[in-house]
C-alpha cells in the first residue's frame, strides 16, 4: 500500500532589493522553531504554527526594518507558502482540509484549510488595537496573502471574539498551525489517493 512520504521537506530562499529570506520547513517534524527576522512578535506567533501543526520551520530573514517590518513579513509569508508548495508535493493520500477552533483567555478563533490548489484568503478580523508592542497588526493579512497565494491553498481565518489583540493573533496562528497539521496528515483511507475529483490538486 501506497503511503504519504515521510520526507516533506523543503528549502527555499527568496532575495530582494528589499529582503533576504531563507525558510526550511519539514512537514513531520516535530514542532520545532528557529527564528531569526528582526521581527519578535512575527517569530512568537511563527513558534505556534511550529509547534501546534508538528511542523519543523527555519526562517532566517534579512530585511530594511529602517523603514518598517512591512516588506520583511510580507516575503516571509511569500518564501514559506512556497517552501510549503514544494514540501507537500503532490498531495496523494493526505486528508487536503484541515480546520481548528483555539481559544485564549477571552479570545476565540477559527481557521479552515483547504490545500485546494487555488489561492484565496478570508480574513475576518477586526483587531482591537493598531498595535501589538511594536508590530503593526494590518501586517497579519499581508502575512497571510503572502503565503496563501504561493502555498496554492485557500484559507478562512475568523476571530469569532476577543478583547486583548495579542490574544486575538495568537489564537488565530494557533488555530492556522493546528488546521493545517490536520490537512497535511495522511488518511489511511486515501493512500496513494489524491484527494479531488479532479485527479490533481
Amino acid at each position: 500500500m501506497e503511503h504519504v512520504s515521510q520526507h516533506r521537506k523543503a528549502e527555499v530562499e527568496r532575495n530582494t532589493l528589499e529582503t533576504r529570506v531563507r525558510v526550511a520547513i519539514d512537514l513531520d517534524g516535530s514542532g520545532r522553531g528557529v527564528f531569526r527576522t528582526g521581527v519578535p512578535f512575527l517569530e512568537h506567533m511563527l513558534d505556534q504554527v511550529a509547534r501546534h501543526g508538528l511542523i519543523d520551520l527555519e526562517i532566517i530573514a534579512e530585511g530594511d526594518l529602517h523603514i518598517d517590518a512591512h516588506h520583511t513579513v510580507e516575503d516571509i509569508g511569500i518564501t514559506l507558502g512556497q517552501a510549503f508548495a514544494q514540501a507537500v508535493g503532490d498531495k496523494r493520500g493526505i486528508r487536503r482540509y484541515g480546520h481548528a477552533y483555539v481559544p485564549l483567555d477571552e479570545a476565540l478563533s477559527r481557521a479552515v484549510v483547504d490545500l485546494s490548489g487555488r489561492p484565496g484568503l478570508t480574513f475576518e478580523v477586526a483587531f482591537t488595537r493598531a498595535m501589538i508592542g511594536a508590530f503593526d497588526v494590518d501586517l497579519f493579512h499581508e502575512f497571510f496573502q503572502g503565503l496563501v497565494n504561493h502555498a496554492a491553498l485557500t484559507l478562512h481565518l475568523d476571530n469569532l471574539r476577543g478583547q486583548n489583540a495579542h490574544h486575538q493573533a495568537e489564537t488565530l496562528f494557533k488555530a492556522f498551525g493546528r488546521a493545517l497539521r490536520m490537512a497535511v496528515e495522511p488518511d489511511p483511507r486515501m493512500a496513494g489517493i489524491t484527494p479531488s475529483t479532479k485527479g490533481s490538486l
